[in-house]
């Protein structure tokens, strides 16, 4: 094989890997308070309700941004609005490390929330569309991987660093400008994958193919169940692990926490080979079992306990996010792809908030542990429903 060829070769792998990166430190972004809120509310005197509405500020600007410029990237180009997204990620990070007054916090949600909504779509496709050759599955698993995976990372690199350094509420976000930075450099070998066409821009109102319909209403209470689950572990955890089992370090609130997301990216590479029935039928168990676990872990108040709970529920939550996005692309005509995907990550963002929103109101009422096992039940309640639509996905490789 001669250098030129090898170099040809070389170069889409260069970029595949490139555009994972980036799309992974951007979603990183959103959630390095996640291990701090302990710390935020015994500098700013808030509590959980606080801390759940923040998280859905975030949650709101990811939305928007998907709606607003969901389509963006096919009238500019996938690496201008990559680009954009970096640079707003990069504004948070600014914003979060001047630390106070209070307000800059809101500041720094909503500028991640669009540099996030920015990403959940057009990095998805930047990925599967960079992909070398005859690894587009791979692919699949890698970008729904990146964007759950760099939520765990997020809460992990938070809060290590924070617990490492004196500089606990600034040294995290100052660690992911740095990584920011490189991410923006990194775009300099990701080539543009489509032809920019100015005249196809337009809002993306969320919108379900007719074709696809069926699979689509059978995938969303998956994406709903997982992403509720998500969104408790990054908002009402912390005070969890804080008040009622009395552990207040960044480290370990952080790691916990991370474990979710985690196991959610590692289980949809390791398991991205299962058919798509056989992964709902998996990943509704393990989410349901998360659950039951979940409520012992609150009622005894183990740390040991909430960790099994979110690797549990980490790994169901990632295969059914997968498998569903994998099942709705395949069941939507191309055309139709952006509007079904879009509407997809809409339904897993409110998911992610609502419920959230919900749980932090209902602690302050009646405790944490108590909205916690309430949560839980609900969500498995919800997920076995979703289970007894499986059929739906029979044959789908």
């Amino acid at each position: 094989m001669t250098v030129a060829a090898s170099s040809r070769r070389a170069a889409p792998t260069i970029g595949f890997a490139a555009v994972v990166y980036v799309f992974a430190v951007v979603m990183m972004g959103t959630t390095l308070p996640t291990p701090l809120y302990p710390t935020y509310e015994a500098r700013f005197g808030f509590g959980s309700a606080t801390t759940t509405v923040l998280f859905a500020i975030y949650a709101a600007g990811v939305i928007l941004a998907l709606v607003l410029v969901g389509r963006l990237s096919d009238a500019l180009g996938r690496r201008p609005v990559l680009l954009a997204g970096v640079v707003l990620s990069l504004l948070s990070a600014v914003v979060f490390a001047i630390g106070s007054p209070e307000w800059l916090l809101y500041v720094g949600r909503v500028l991640s929330g669009f540099s996030a909504g920015i990403f959940t779509s057009t990095a998805t496709v930047a990925v599967l569309e960079a992909a070398p050759a005859g690894r587009k599955r791979l692919a699949g698993a890698l970008a729904t991987a990146a964007n759950i995976g760099g939520l765990g990372l997020g809460m992990l690199m938070s809060g290590l660093v924070g617990a490492w350094t004196p500089w606990t509420l600034r040294a995290p976000f100052v660690v992911h400008a740095a990584l920011l930075v490189v991410a923006g450099l990194a775009l300099l070998v990701v080539r543009e994958t489509t032809t920019p066409d100015r005249a196809a821009f337009r809002v993306q109102l969320p919108r379900v193919p007719a074709e696809s319909r069926r699979v689509f209403g059978a995938a969303s209470i998956g994406a709903v169940t997982g992403f509720a689950v998500c969104g408790l572990f990054s908002s009402v955890a912390p005070n969890f692990i804080g008040t009622v089992i009395g552990i207040h370090s960044p480290a370990v609130v952080g790691s916990v926490t991370s474990l979710l997301f985690a196991a959610s990216a590692v289980g949809q590479i390791v398991l991205q080979g299962l058919p798509d029935r056989g992964a709902i039928v998996v990943g509704s168990l393990a989410l349901v079992v998360g659950m039951g676990v979940l409520v012992v872990a609150l009622t005894a108040a183990s740390l040991p306990v909430l960790i099994v709970s979110a690797v549990l529920s980490g790994v169901g939550q990632g295969l059914l996010f997968m498998t569903g996005m994998r099942a709705i692309t395949a069941a939507t005509d191309p055309g139709h792809r952006t509007e079904a995907t879009t509407t997809y990550f809409v339904i897993a963002y409110l998911a992610i908030s609502v419920p959230a929103i919900a749980a932090g109101f209902l602690a302050a009422a009646v405790g944490l542990a108590s909205a916690g096992i309430v949560f839980a039940a609900v969500v498995a309640l919800v997920t076995l429903v979703g289970l007894t639509r499986a059929r739906v996905f029979a044959g789908r490789e």
